[in-house]
């Protein structure tokens, strides 16, 4: 059984660039790919693919670029800001909606129409 429980803070850069290299050779390989396969269609070098498998540094752009070839990138959907609205503000904008039409601007719509 995998530990899912990972101390990020507690581990070091290299450990968890480690853990990155080896979550991508695991995803190669579950899908059946060569480093030299998944190289070409993210357009970067198979040394590029060795290195962060072997847990060393690469660029942010070439992990996004694997991260694509494997179609994984939806993995980073966690670094998408999401706005909010407050309970108070949630209450506020409900006041807000109409309740009922109003039959005079109705008419008055009808009219400028003509």
């Amino acid at each position: 059984m995998v530990n899912t429980n990972t101390e990020w803070f507690s581990l070091s850069d290299k450990a968890v660039i480690t853990l990155i290299g080896e979550y991508i050779k695991h995803q190669r390989l579950s899908q059946n790919k060569t480093q030299t396969k998944i190289a070409e269609m993210a357009g970067i070098n198979r040394w590029t693919m060795s290195k962060i498998e072997n847990g060393e540094p690469i660029s942010l752009m070439s992990l996004i670029q694997i991260l694509r070839a494997l179609n994984l990138l939806d993995i980073l959907d966690i670094f998408k800001v999401q706005t909010t609205v407050s309970p108070l503000e949630l209450a506020k904008l409900d006041k807000q909606k109409r309740l009922r039409a109003s039959k005079n601007n109705h008419e008055q719509a009808n009219k400028s129409e003509w």
